[in-house]
């Protein structure tokens, strides 16, 4: 059973790294434009998860979160270079809470209530993006959040124990970025209809 678990931990870190090649060749173009904010909120995250996994048994599944840090974080320092550079006031906001809520993560030592801040915590980054996109739906490149999507839920087949602390990050962040990409879809169709008009 461990051999399939290894499978999936390869294919779905695998993945990972191929799922970001795109979205990195669009910020070198200029095309797509990543929200630092975004990007900083998602890294820390699955840092603190991936600590959390290997506590309660992910076992081989945990290190798919650990590659995901490190792809995120190397987004993040190319956002401060490439990224977007109107930061909003809620943007801000969004920031001060995601923060917040990790400082209550420090404090809470709970594995359980820790995984569900932080859950929420991702969730709360793609705000600043999703902001962002919504007014410019074509500064993401949406294939990549297809595969990040995918990604995360070939990761939970990867996970050698099952409870809320190993699964809620994946299945939560796999469903919030399949909601992003009908967002971005539905976004794009308008502009498009707009500019025929």
């Amino acid at each position: 059973m461990l051999n399939i678990k290894i499978f999936f931990s390869v294919v779905a870190i695998i993945l990972n790294f191929i799922s970001y090649i795109p979205y990195i060749r669009d910020i070198i173009k200029g095309k797509t434009i990543p929200h630092a904010y975004t990007w900083l909120i998602f890294g820390l995250v699955n840092i603190f998860v991936f600590g959390l996994q290997i506590s309660k048994g992910a076992g081989v599944g945990a290190f798919f979160t650990l590659a995901v840090a490190v792809m995120v974080f190397f987004i993040f320092i190319l956002s401060l270079y490439k990224g977007e550079k109107k930061i909003t006031f809620l943007d801000t906001v969004f920031l001060v809470l995601a923060l917040i809520a990790l400082v209550l993560w420090i404090f809470a030592k709970q594995p359980i209530l820790s995984v569900i801040l932080l859950s929420v915590i991702n969730m709360l980054a793609f705000a600043p993006t999703l902001r962002k996109s919504w007014n410019k739906p074509f500064s993401e490149t949406m294939s990549t959040y297809i595969m990040n999507g995918s990604k995360q839920a070939l990761s939970l087949l990867a996970l050698e124990q099952y409870n809320i602390v190993t699964y809620l990050l994946p299945l939560s962040a796999s469903l919030v970025t399949f909601l992003f990409v009908f967002i971005l879809i539905f976004r794009r169709k308008v502009f498009k209809i707009i500019k025929n008009k």
